[in-house]
């Protein structure tokens, strides 16, 4: 009997050992699993060679000969989308997964590792090698000509020509709204209190211009004229990719697509019998084919009513505020929405009453915001990073 129940035990532990060996591999292996990238968001444009007939993919060479497009593409957010003050300081944070750079950086060619997947489907685990191609000038550049327009030896375009010294493929597909929106159409929870939420394109999809016009027909305005000089005129895009109109640096100008409209300016009431003043303004998104603010939810529009004495005193200050509000920690989400739809009408009024009878002063002023100050100095970004704009001024004197 004894021998019997050494021989069970025996068989038992070996069973047992063999099984948390399996656990333990299984655990292993599950924990240092490769998944594949699949979003679009994860995933950069293959490493593209050098067109026949060029000498680099640096948009500074493609404005040797296309020089109305580099002067116009220079000063475009796309340009700066590397140096950008702002999205540094992101980059600079222990939260940023490797991810953010692809939008930022579309080509293989501009970052220093190449990824292939993810340790367990950790996006802060990364299976990456030294990038031996990486072009650390051509990383200055951001979102470049060849981001858009090199693909497989060949330049992009939406005519084609048989006058250019390098190889073209006409294909406008490849450069349509498809193209804007693997970025500027990103959705994801990265961890509970990192979100990425640029939805513009869905905006624009569940708008009144949805198969009408798209990215292309606003952001890259028409324009008859040579792409290179002494060639035809013909058919050509501005390539300032003109958006929220506040530039990356105070140097750089505004090139806006204003999409707003102020309304019933014209129409202060003044009612000097019950020393009131009223002015129902109104702010219509009569261009945009999306929500007004749009992309980063940081962003936000005010309007400013500030009221003053006939001593110059102000008086009285009214502030409305159009855009998304977010709680980021413990966990992100939206608390309010209140970005303007396309075509429709945002009543922004004011209303004084109890005036005493003199003169008075009404200051109006419409602003677009990158962000708050306080998210700035959360940043510690310098004084020469542009936060807003003014879109709009206008001054009533009036008497009471």
């Amino acid at each position: 009997m004894t021998k019997i129940l050494n021989k069970f035990s025996k068989t038992f532990l070996i069973l047992a050992l063999a099984s948390i060996t399996a656990a333990v591999a299984y655990n292993y292996y599950q924990k240092n699993k490769i998944v594949p990238l699949s979003k679009s968001w994860e995933k950069v444009i293959p490493h593209q060679e050098i067109p026949k007939g060029l000498v680099s993919l640096k948009s500074e060479d493609c404005g040797t000969c296309h020089t109305e497009h580099y002067k116009e593409w220079s000063v475009s957010t796309h340009a700066h989308a590397w140096t950008d003050e702002q999205f540094q300081a992101e980059l600079r944070k222990e939260t940023s997964p490797f991810l953010c750079i692809n939008c930022h950086v579309p080509l293989q060619n501009q970052q220093e590792f190449i990824v292939t997947g993810l340790k367990a489907g950790d996006i802060y685990q990364p299976v990456k090698t030294k990038n031996a191609r990486f072009d650390k000038a051509l990383q200055q550049e951001g979102i470049n000509c060849a981001s858009c327009h090199v693909r497989n030896g060949q330049i992009i375009g939406t005519q084609g020509t048989g006058l250019a010294p390098h190889p073209v493929k006409k294909d406008p597909k490849a450069l349509d709204e498809t193209m804007c929106m693997s970025c500027h159409n990103a959705s994801a929870v990265v961890t509970p209190e990192l979100v990425c939420t640029f939805q513009t394109g869905d905006e624009w999809k569940a708008g009144p211009y949805y198969g009408k016009k798209n990215c292309v027909s606003c952001h890259l305005e028409e324009v008859e004229r040579p792409l290179v000089a002494g060639y035809p005129v013909r058919k050509s895009h501005r390539h300032y990719f003109a958006g929220s109109g506040i530039p990356k640096h105070k140097n750089l100008p505004s090139i806006g697509q204003n999409g707003l409209e102020v309304l019933n300016d014209q129409n202060l009431i003044i009612d000097t019998k019950d020393k009131t003043l009223n002015l129902n303004l109104g702010l219509k998104n009569t261009k945009a084919g999306h929500r007004v603010p749009s992309g980063d939810p940081e962003r936000f529009i005010l309007v400013t009513y500030r009221l003053f004495n006939e001593k110059n005193k102000q008086i009285d200050s009214v502030v409305h505020r159009i855009g998304e509000i977010w709680e980021w920690y413990p966990k992100a989400k939206k608390i309010a929405d209140n970005n303007i739809d396309p075509l429709e009408t945002r009543p922004v009024p004011y209303s004084k009453t109890g005036l005493k009878a003199g003169k008075y002063t009404l200051k109006i002023m419409v602003t677009k915001h990158r962000m708050d100050p306080k998210t700035a100095a959360y940043n510690k970004l310098s004084a020469d990073y542009p936060l807003f704009i003014e879109m709009y001024r206008k001054e009533y004197k009036v008497r009471i």
